[in-house]
């Protein structure tokens, strides 16, 4: 059937898009490729449209906007679905995210985007919210609660868009048996608000006795992610460090202010609380949709993968752990050094902050069964890693 893709009501491209297996057979014609997703651009050649890598790609980026295969408790989440694999999921809505704008409009329609996207439209998601975070669940009834931006969100992690008070909030569980991760994600976002970083606020909330981080989206209707995974496939390739002084450039040429200055902060946090997770994809920047001006390195977010030290042992503190700076990993010990200037960072802002998390994680301790040893290990390897930042400023110069 052929669709069209809307970057809001801006035509991109007109393509023949198979139902069933959600790939695009043959494309027609493209009518202004600077507002397809980014992560197309390198792929594209004007007189070659159908050519493999683009509409290959194409493909790959729509189905790469379902939920991923390695979602925590895949399985059950398609039962109460009621569906069998997650890319059944994809054009139920359009193939609206909250991420971006684009959507697949049929073509000959008159639909508009003001008319179905979820940043100014409600959506029902009470029962995908259940499916998906509570311990016990019935299938799906409501041919409406398929109807969600919930049908494209990335990540392991068990999620879901609400709406509280007309605000649209992701709400995120943990890792299978781990319940860590949302109380990483408010830790974060309390250290980034006392030292000034630019930060997507978090904060805890339950549902169903589960201990889950809720936090606002960060995007508008007339705002995208452009991850630094899009960025670099249309990059020169070096090595790691290399890669990463090519997309300070590439920030700079964009004339995003204090670029090198914004990402650092973001490796500086991860240091902080050993973020084992800083992937391609939960960092990039905010591009404007109707202007395609970039306008900012994107808040820092999605920092749960942090502090896990399930074999964690107090007599082994001198273990620095390990972090990723673009597709290698390295030990947070050597990422830190990417950072200029350290003493640009007042670490007496942190203090206290090893105390407030302590009481955090009791206040819900009653929820989490999480142990008084567990709890007071976190707290050794945060202070530790507090202390070993504030050596490295005192030192550097």
């Amino acid at each position: 059937m052929k669709r069209i893709l809307m970057n809001k009501n801006k035509e991109v491209l007109v393509a023949e898009y198979n139902e069933i297996s959600k790939f695009f057979d043959y494309i027609y014609e493209v009518n202004d490729i600077n507002y397809a997703p980014y992560i197309l651009k390198s792929f594209y050649i004007e007189n070659d449209i159908n050519d493999t890598p683009f509409r290959t790609n194409l493909s790959e980026w729509f189905k790469g906007r379902g939920i991923p295969s390695w979602r925590d408790k895949l399985d059950l989440l398609l039962h109460r679905l009621n569906i069998t694999a997650p890319y059944e999921l994809l054009d139920k809505a359009f193939g609206l995210s909250l991420s971006d704008q684009y959507w697949l409009k049929p073509d000959g329609s008159n639909i508009s985007y003001d008319d179905i996207n979820f940043f100014d439209n409600d959506f029902d998601y009470a029962e995908f919210m259940e499916a998906s975070l509570s311990t016990n669940s019935k299938t799906i009834t409501k041919e409406t609660s398929l109807k969600t931006p919930n049908n494209t969100t990335d990540g392991m992690l068990k999620k879901a868009w609400i709406i509280d008070n007309g605000t649209r909030y992701l709400l995120k569980g943990g890792y299978k048996n781990e319940i860590l991760q949302p109380f990483n994600e408010v830790l974060a976002s309390e250290i980034c608000k006392r030292l000034g970083f630019n930060h997507v606020e978090y904060t805890i909330d339950t549902y169903k006795d589960i201990v889950v981080s809720k936090c606002p989206c960060f995007i508008t209707k007339d705002t995208e992610l452009v991850t630094c995974y899009q960025i670099r496939n249309d990059m020169k390739r070096y090595d790691n460090i290399e890669d990463y002084e090519e997309y300070i450039k590439k920030l700079e040429e964009h004339n995003i202010e204090n670029a090198r200055e914004k990402v650092e902060n973001m490796f500086i946090l991860d240091y902080l609380i050993m973020n084992e997770d800083r992937h391609l994809n939960n960092f990039g920047i905010i591009r404007d949709v109707n202007t395609l001006e970039w306008l900012d390195v994107a808040p820092i977010f999605d920092n749960g993968q942090s502090l896990n030290i399930e074999y964690y042992d107090e007599e082994e503190l001198h273990i620095s752990g390990n972090g990723r700076l673009f597709y290698e990993v390295k030990p947070f010990d050597e990422i830190i050094k990417i950072v200029k200037n350290l003493k640009r960072i007042d670490i007496s802002k942190l203090d206290g902050i090893v105390e407030w998390f302590d009481n955090l994680l009791h206040e819900y301790q009653y929820l989490t069964k999480m142990s008084d040893k567990r709890i007071e290990r976190l707290c050794i390897l945060l202070n530790r890693q507090i202390n070993k930042l504030k050596d490295l400023i005192l030192n550097s110069y």
